[in-house]
């Protein structure tokens, strides 16, 4: 073991609520944290004991445990209240951390923009705020002294008015990062660029498809929270309307709650999405759960209503499972089944966020007139709006387009179009196949 590696005892606590404890989790956690575990210990309960969590002979275990084996860090499973906190490290005679802490410090060392580290930080803060009392019990009494004598400032009094000071001013700057990503929005809805987020799960595959679809280098890795920074790259499907592809923080189960309070600017990419990938780990077991836990947080943020398509990926990793789309009743696209690393399926996706980001087309045949009608036609090319293009007899260009319902009204809008486009009256169709 290294200098600079810790040896951790995990603490699994099981409710008697719960029906099983998945102990896994928290050792892929420890793992990302560049931790060694070194031991587990697990505590059945039927309630959370007021001054331990565990109950006195669990922890007096885990007291021998950490003495036997020079153990550095105690990771419990559940949420400690500062209490129990400080009771345990008493006990134990080394620090303890909780699933929040553990979290909390991944995150301190991934994030790499200056957004990602201050809501990182603001998280941290706050978190640390109700846990001061630890480790300032010589401290707690009223400054004195010759000229000083009267009501004073304790040193925790002191360090909790620091910390709101810094917390304040975190949420001052993060409320800038917002009215930015708000005026971005605008500019983008004004430039006809719409919004695909990725969201699910950590760790089921969303920074490699992001790569793969959009030609990036996000960093990958086969752990928990590998990236936590938003990226944003551009998806060309049809040539018609470039989409933003926003790869944003991967969930986890019980994500603690002033994490998705820190991370409300970044998460307001997926809220005002037209569209959701929700990435799902195929071969994950307990998939069924993280779908569920994935939802909770999209409900958490207000973005429950925005149009999902799930995607199964890692299908290379399931037996017999071939590149296949599922469809709801209306025939809209409900699933589809891919794997990004090997990239299978990927075309059935492209058409999948085709169909429902450019869902409204219209379907033209127009007539534009050689000697005044150039910019028009350069216009809808460069939309690549074309799909076949022909000389009338005066050598007039004659176009068969499909675009957006918006495009098309910008188009005809065009102060030259009255004066050298005619329109033949072909069909206008939301359900004219797509050109990819």
């Amino acid at each position: 073991m290294s200098a600079t590696e810790e040896s951790v005892l995990l603490l699994n606590i099981q409710l008697s609520t719960e029906s099983s404890t998945d102990t896994s989790e928290l050792s892929e956690l420890v793992v990302a944290a560049g931790l060694i575990v070194v031991g587990e210990i697990l505590s059945k309960r039927t309630a959370p004991d007021s001054k331990f969590y565990v109950g006195k002979g669990k922890a007096e275990e885990v007291a021998l445990f950490v003495k036997e084996n020079e153990v550095q860090l105690v990771i419990c499973s559940k949420d400690l209240s500062p209490v129990q906190q400080r009771n345990l490290e008493k006990l134990v005679c080394c620090t303890v951390i909780d699933r929040t802490g553990l979290i909390l410090d991944i995150f301190a060392q991934r994030a790499r923009s200056f957004e990602g580290k201050l809501q990182v930080e603001l998280a941290q803060l706050e978190h640390l705020s109700s846990r001061l009392v630890r480790g300032w019990s010589h401290l707690e009494r009223q400054k004195g002294g010759i000229g000083l004598r009267g009501p004073g400032e304790t040193q925790l009094e002191t360090d909790r008015r620091l910390i709101g000071g810094r917390i304040k001013q975190i949420k001052s700057r993060l409320n800038k990062v917002k009215k930015q990503r708000f005026q971005n929005g605008q500019s983008r809805k004004k430039a006809l660029l719409s919004t695909v987020a990725l969201v699910g799960y950590t760790n089921a595959g969303k920074s490699t498809l992001f790569n793969k679809l959009t030609g990036n280098s996000v960093y990958c890795a086969d752990q928990l929270f590998a990236t936590l920074d938003t990226t944003i790259g551009s998806l060309v499907i049809n040539g018609e309307n470039p989409i933003l592809l926003s790869d944003t923080v991967g969930f986890v189960k019980s994500l603690p709650h002033n994490l998705v309070e820190a991370f409300a600017a970044t998460l307001d990419e997926t809220r005002e999405a037209k569209l959701l990938l929700h990435i799902i780990d195929a071969s994950d077991p307990a998939r069924t759960e993280r779908i569920d836990q994935v939802n909770e947080v999209l409900q958490s943020i207000g973005a429950s209503e925005v149009p999902v398509i799930e995607v199964y990926n890692k299908i290379d990793k399931v037996s017999d499972c071939a590149p296949h789309v599922d469809y709801k009743s209306d025939l809209k696209v409900q699933r589809v089944w891919i794997s990004a690393e090997r990239e299978i399926g990927l075309d059935l996706l492209l058409d999948a966020i085709s169909e429902q980001v450019n869902d409204e087309k219209v379907a033209e045949r127009v007539t534009i007139k050689w000697e005044s009608g150039g910019k028009l036609r350069a216009m809808l090319y460069e939309w690549g709006a074309v799909t076949n293009e022909t000389l009338g007899v005066e050598g007039e260009w004659v176009l068969e387009i499909v675009l957006s319902k918006t495009r098309w009204q910008i188009f005809t809008s065009n102060e030259d179009y009255s004066d050298c486009v005619s329109v033949e009256g072909r069909n206008s169709s939301n359900s004219h196949p797509a050109f990819y």
